[in-house]
């Protein structure tokens, strides 16, 4: 499973025990406590209820009068094992009659979106297939996933057709196939290079698996290979990350995504930290975001630049310039997507939506016809212009002028206490009044900085 940026499910249990947010988040904070930490939309997802469901049936059923740009995210929830880190909805003991079924339900799931006035005739600008573990998926079943939602949504003119893999599930046939397929931009969950690590964190994979895939991966010759880390799994020290920088090297990716290890509720880690107290040995935020630095300025040595607060991308090549990331640049820029699959999250016409988190709720609604949505969330256009600005903030270089151009408001004024906060911490400098520019501090802890400019009702809420 890979933590692709910025949208993904999460498992969400009704009742959570308190954490101090400001201790979890804060950018002073050292030691890495239970609570989340990654940011990938707004406002909090606690603020989306199912009350809200009906708005966004509204605009399902119409079609929009100035439409943006569309994508389709598929959650395939299936793994070999549950990571001691992961808070996804994932399963790792559903049957190939059950996963068949699964997938039956996700390809209906997009037949009837199909048909709702705001998505038929629109164009797909992106495809991404996430998990879970897409790539656990035998070759048939995906064939037949495939073929369905295609011929429900076409997708020839897609910009990026996204396909998460971990190492251990592939084999050359199913690389071969996804290459056919369509898949442009294959995302490996390697994480780390040392065994003991990855064993440690639960991973399903060992690098002599890493080591048998790769070939494969070059013969098939995507258009862009991206390779994930995580900076800070348990056990790392500086020599381990230091050796998985360059074998990662030597990997010659396209793009690099790296994650700093957090502790969401829900992962077997957090858990145990909180039902019985014992403790986790990640390292402390300030030794995770030195490996991180650590980790762009080696890979920045060797050809490869800044493209977000999580990934480089090489300077020439494959991967650069405009569109080497279609599926983030577009969430972030305000773009509808259909967040199909169990527990996954979308975006239509100013609306958030979230699909039922239970496996039975989801194949019942499908069965019965009926989308499968859990909750809803209308947004302003205050939360808009919120959303966008944050979420760019991760690509480290914000400009204003798109944002006065399409709200109407200068964000300099409008989000003027924030600003001034953080240029005067040294998180960002704002030049010209047209652009801000985060320091390297400011990049490493990004996420810890986006709730300053959170609405006042939302400073202290539970983020899921």
């Amino acid at each position: 499973m890979s933590r692709t940026e910025p949208t993904k499910t999460d498992s969400t249990p009704e009742k959570r025990p308190p954490v101090n947010f400001s201790d979890a988040r804060g950018p002073s904070a050292s030691e890495t406590e239970v609570g989340s930490v990654f940011v990938s939309n707004y406002p909090p997802f606690s603020a989306w209820q199912a009350d809200a469901l009906p708005e966004y049936e509204d605009v399902i059923e119409q079609a929009p009068e100035r439409a943006s740009e569309l994508g389709l995210y598929l959650h395939i929830p299936f793994c070999r094992k549950r990571c001691k880190f992961c808070y996804f909805r994932v399963y790792i003991d559903r049957n190939a009659d059950q996963i068949q079924h699964y997938l039956d339900s996700l390809a209906r799931e997009v037949e009837i979106y199909s048909r709702k006035p705001a998505v038929a005739d629109r164009p797909l600008k992106f495809v991404y297939f996430g998990g879970g573990t897409p790539s656990y998926v035998a070759v048939k079943h995906m064939k037949q996933l495939w073929n369905r939602v295609r011929a429900a949504i076409p997708w020839d003119d897609v910009e990026e057709v996204t396909f998460e893999c971990e190492p251990g599930t592939l084999t050359e046939s199913k690389v071969h196939t996804y290459r056919e397929m369509g898949v442009t931009r294959l995302s490996l969950g390697i994480e780390n290079f040392d065994d003991a690590i990855l064993r440690e964190n639960g991973r399903a994979h060992e690098t002599k698996e890493i080591h048998r895939c790769l070939p494969w991966i070059r013969e098939a010759s995507f258009d862009q290979l991206n390779v994930d880390l995580i900076a800070g799994m348990v056990g790392e020290t500086w020599e381990t990350w230091k050796d998985t920088l360059e074998k990662t090297i030597d990997v010659d990716p396209d793009s690099v995504t790296i994650y700093q290890m957090e502790l969401p509720f829900n992962t077997v880690y957090s858990q145990g930290i909180l039902k019985d107290g014992e403790p986790v040995k990640v390292a402390d935020w300030e030794t995770k975001r030195a490996w991180n630095e650590y980790a762009i300025d080696r890979l920045c040595e060797v050809g490869y630049e800044v493209s977000s607060a999580y990934t480089l991308v090489k300077s020439s090549g494959k991967a650069a310039g405009e569109g080497r990331f279609v599926y983030r640049d577009a969430l972030w820029h305000g773009a509808d997507m259909l967040g199909t699959g169990i527990a996954s999250f979308g975006h239509m016409q100013g609306v958030h939506i979230q699909n039922v988190a239970s496996w039975n709720d989801y194949l019942d609604s499908l069965a019965e016809g009926r989308l499968p949505w859990g909750r809803a969330y209308k947004t302003s256009a205050e939360d808009l212009l919120t959303r966008e600005l944050i979420l760019q903030m991760k690509l480290g270089n914000l400009d204003l002028q798109p944002f006065r151009e399409k709200y109407g408001v200068d964000p300099l004024d409008r989000f003027f206490g924030a600003f001034e906060t953080l240029e005067g911490e040294g998180m960002l400098r704002i030049r010209d009044r047209r652009h801000v520019e985060l320091s390297r501090p400011g990049l490493l802890r990004v996420d810890s900085l986006l709730s300053n400019f959170y609405a006042e009702r939302y400073q202290n809420a539970r983020y899921t």
